[in-house]
């Protein structure tokens, strides 16, 4: 049967919405990147410093700096925060001091929360959209997670923009993160492709 063929009550698959429009991204690391600069606050772990490097490229590319940065904007803009193993180090180190016996340092509890580093971006920044942290799945995709995050915020009206990060660091893995400032597609885009119908519809 052809879409012609197909009888006027027939459901029918509206097209998706286009996707987000990109302000800026940003990427950690670079070819001359060292260590992401550490935070006052944050220790043992790398991390923390990657995910907040990341996020002042990308935000310093839409915005130049926090004090240039128009309240307007950043007062609408959400913070969404993927990884699929999350802080490691600071996970490894609180549960090296629990064995052991010994005290755990009070910053590591508190880093040990990916929301405190995002309230160290939103903070510096000034963002006062929702804020949101992603758990990915260990053969997940932490970026294509973030950013399906940022279109549901950006299609319920939670926020003007959007600033999504992924970021992997651990032992065993080279610390990267990636960044982007998303916002709803300009008026008139072109919606995505339609719906694709799963199995074969001529068996």
């Amino acid at each position: 049967m052809t879409a012609a063929d197909a009888p006027p009550d027939a459901p029918s698959h509206p097209r998706p919405p286009a996707a987000p429009a990109t302000l800026a991204r940003a990427h950690w690391s670079e070819p001359a990147d060292g260590q992401p600069p550490p935070i006052a606050g944050f220790v043992v772990s790398s991390f923390s410093p990657l995910v907040a490097a990341v996020a002042e490229r990308c935000l310093r590319a839409a915005h130049g700096t926090p004090q240039a940065a128009d309240p307007r904007r950043v007062g609408r803009t959400a913070l969404v925060l993927a990884s699929t193993g999350g802080d490691r180090a600071t996970a490894d180190a609180v549960t090296h001091a629990v064995t052991q016996g010994r005290k755990v340092p009070p910053l590591l509890f508190f880093q040990s929360n990916p929301n405190a580093v995002a309230g160290h971006i939103t903070a510096r920044w000034g963002l006062r959209g929702p804020v949101g942290c992603v758990r990915t799945a260990r053969d997940g995709d932490a970026l294509a997670d973030a950013l399906a995050a940022a279109e549901l915020l950006l299609l319920a009206g939670e926020a003007d923009e959007v600033l999504a990060i992924a970021a992997e660091a651990g032992p065993g893995t080279p610390d990267e993160a990636h960044a982007l400032l998303l916002a709803p597609p300009p008026p008139g885009s072109p919606a995505g492709p339609p719906p694709q119908p799963k199995g074969d519809p001529h068996p």
